[in-house]
């Protein structure tokens, strides 16, 4: 690391953040320059707070007589310093990481139920939740700072976990937050558009996700386990291959190391299937629903093989998880149709729940969905056509519009649903939108609110909101059923 430091250097460090609200005394400050906010603002703040140093990639000011560590990249330095201060605590643990469009969290939340089934205690790090065994934290974002999840990993190890999984999103890794992080396993779940508005092209986007694989991050991960029915996991697996890396195969489609046969999928039974692994075969019940499902048990299945778990606790595991929640969730009630809410706010991953959906009912799907303002523009249109297609009532409404205008987010999906379908409103209060789709509703039908899933705020104008869908689902269901 390239690096001029200037001041006192024999300062001892018990921790190190990029918040200036987290320093204390011991504390290393690295001051990032972000999008919105200027670390080196709080600098006078942190020094007050007892910290010992300061990392920067901006020289030390003429007026700062403490420590200073000039650094070339002040958001790798913060990840080398924070595996250091932590003990390298990820090397403690048998770590797993889950990088993909779409799954991550589902995956994540598989891979810690079958370790929990073989007895041990897990750890995760998910966008909906921080986890060490039954102890759970609201989560802030889906991969933390390099300096949170450090700290979280030797809070897990002094906790007695042997094993944690994380999500591992495209930004995160190429954020440096993943650095200096040792993967026992890595998993790829799929690649479909999205953050293009980050990364530009899809090819930048993938180059994002194989860090994780290929040794960019630090280490290579012991084992890599990819989905080949992606175009790109293919790309991937080849690639890796070609590094003489180890790679795990997964396939619905096609031969590999891991695959699922005799698949059926039920609203009520959730999914079934045959498992066929290296280690043998099993058949598989889950709660989850949707053949996207599988490919995440799939996945899951081959992380924890690597990790020497056996097939029958592997197969208890998946009996029970009932996966993250907002991912297919279904609302409970008493109507005579079903109220799903998903997760789904890219075009791949609303197609595969609307797939999922017209494959278990023979009434009509009522879609009502919207996109997120300050995001990827890209995929609008494209998940407007899809919604077109795949559902017999689309509502377009508001996501979470953050600083945009609510309705020229729709007027940009609407272009791609009026190329699909003529049965659709447009209506920008998310509450009213919910309520029309169940009212509309009926024997048989399903009605799909997509794209916020688990979330239970919506950003309108720098402001945040609670909302909730499923707990306006039941609200909307409960007006029904006083009006009937």
């Amino acid at each position: 690391m390239d690096a001029e430091l200037f001041g006192e250097s024999s300062a001892v460090a018990t921790d190190v953040t990029h918040d200036s609200r987290q320093a204390h005394e011991g504390t290393i400050f690295v001051a990032i320059k972000g999008a919105t906010v200027d670390g080196h603002r709080f600098i006078d703040d942190v020094i007050r707070r007892g910290a010992v140093g300061i990392v920067s990639e901006q020289a030390r000011p003429s007026g700062f007589s403490g420590t200073w560590l000039r650094v070339k990249n002040a958001r790798e330095s913060l990840a080398m310093a924070a595996a250091v201060i932590n003990g390298n605590s990820s090397h403690d643990l048998d770590l797993i990481g889950v990088t993909g469009t779409n799954g991550k969290t589902t995956t994540t939340y598989l891979c810690f139920a079958l370790v929990e089934a073989a007895g041990r205690k897990p750890a995760m790090l998910t966008t909906v939740e921080y986890r060490i065994g039954e102890k759970r934290v609201e989560a802030v974002r889906t991969t933390p700072e390099a300096s949170d999840t450090n700290r979280f990993l030797r809070e897990a190890v002094d906790a007695g976990c042997e094993t944690a999984v994380m999500e591992a999103s495209s930004q995160a890794i190429d954020l440096h937050r993943c650095d200096w992080l040792r993967f026992r396993v890595a998993i790829f779940t799929n690649l479909t558009r999205d953050h293009l508005d980050y990364h530009g092209t899809m090819e930048n986007y993938y180059d994002a996700k194989k860090k994780l694989f290929d040794g960019r991050l630090g280490e290579r991960p012991t084992s890599s386990v990819i989905n080949i029915d992606d175009d790109w996991g293919r790309k991937l697996a080849d690639d890796l291959r070609d590094q003489n890396q180890r790679v795990v195969t997964c396939s619905q489609e096609s031969e590999a190391d891991l695959t699922a046969t005799n698949i059926e999928v039920s609203l009520v039974r959730g999914t079934s299937f045959r498992l066929k692994t290296p280690a043998g075969e099993i058949s598989v019940t889950s709660p989850l629903v949707g053949r996207p499902h599988v490919y995440n048990m799939l996945s899951a299945t081959a992380a924890a093989l690597e990790l020497g778990l056996d097939l029958a606790a592997i197969k208890d595991g998946l009996s029970v998880c009932i996966g993250a929640p907002g991912r297919f969730e279904r609302v409970p009630h008493e109507g005579d149709f079903a109220v799903v809410v998903d997760y789904a706010h890219t075009d791949d991953a609303l197609l595969n729940t609307l797939k999922t959906a017209r494959d278990l009912t023979e009434g009509r799907i009522i879609t009502v969905f919207g996109c997120g303002g300050d995001r990827d523009r890209t995929k609008r249109q494209p998940m407007g056509e899809i919604a077109g297609e795949l559902s017999d009532i689309v509502i377009i409404t508001s996501d979470n519009p953050r600083n945009e205008d609510p309705l020229r987010i729709i007027s940009e999906i609407e272009l791609g649903v009026e190329r699909k379908s003529n049965n659709y409103f447009a209506i920008s209060d998310r509450r009213e939108a919910i309520f029309k789709a169940v009212l509309l509703a009926r024997t048989g039908d399903v009605v799909i609110i997509a794209g916020k899933g688990h979330e239970n705020y919506q950003l309108v104008n720098g402001n945040k909101f609670h909302f909730d869908d499923r707990e306006v689902a039941l609200e909307a269901l409960d007006r029904r059923k006083e009006e009937s």
